[in-house]
């Protein structure tokens, strides 16, 4: 469709010292990027390059942080989310979840991405790690977030929020302080 743009963020698992670990990155700090800073999976637009969102998701996190998931295990796809529907076109964003086997080092495109690092999704459960976000300057304007590092800093929240909550749904559990619209 003319007014949709189509997007794809790669949710990667794999193991970790005492449960299943989550990759996510900061985002750069660009002026201009709407998600400029922001805590959020590899990802970003589709490119005539891609054939699916499955390629896109591909394609950025090794453009992004280095990591080739042409060997992971292939999970599947969560639902898409369609981001702010005022914004035109249209953004949706398609979820591809994969299962990473042997553990690859980050090769970090500093344009793109602030830092990347692996999450304890059973840390992602804890009551202590629901927070609310609000968002800089709109002290009045709050989100339903998960905390992954620094206070004010690395909180998953908005899209990549509602991502994690439809896949833990999936497995079985729910964020603590979840269901809120975000």
């Amino acid at each position: 469709m003319p007014n949709e743009s189509h997007a794809a963020v790669a949710v990667v698992f794999r193991e970790g010292s005492h449960s299943i670990e989550v990759l996510l990155i900061e985002r750069a700090e660009r002026e201009g990027d709407p998600w400029s800073g922001h805590m959020a999976f590899p990802g970003g637009r589709m490119e005539h390059v891609d054939d699916s969102t499955r390629e896109a998701a591909q394609r950025e996190t090794f453009e992004e942080v280095g990591v080739d998931l042409a060997n992971a295990e292939y999970l599947g796809q969560l639902d898409d989310i369609v981001g702010n529907p005022k914004s035109r076109p249209t953004l949706v964003v398609a979820a591809h979840a994969f299962y990473l086997v042997e553990h690859q080092n980050f090769e970090i495109d500093a344009s793109e991405v602030q830092t990347a690092f692996w999450f304890p999704l059973a840390d992602m459960l804890h009551d202590s790690r629901s927070v609310d976000y609000k968002i800089p300057g709109h002290p009045e304007m709050r989100y339903p977030g998960i905390l992954v590092g620094t206070p004010d800093r690395h909180v998953v929240w908005g899209m990549t929020y509602r991502f994690l909550e439809d896949l833990l749904r999936v497995l079985g559990h729910a964020i603590p302080g979840g269901s809120r619209d975000s």
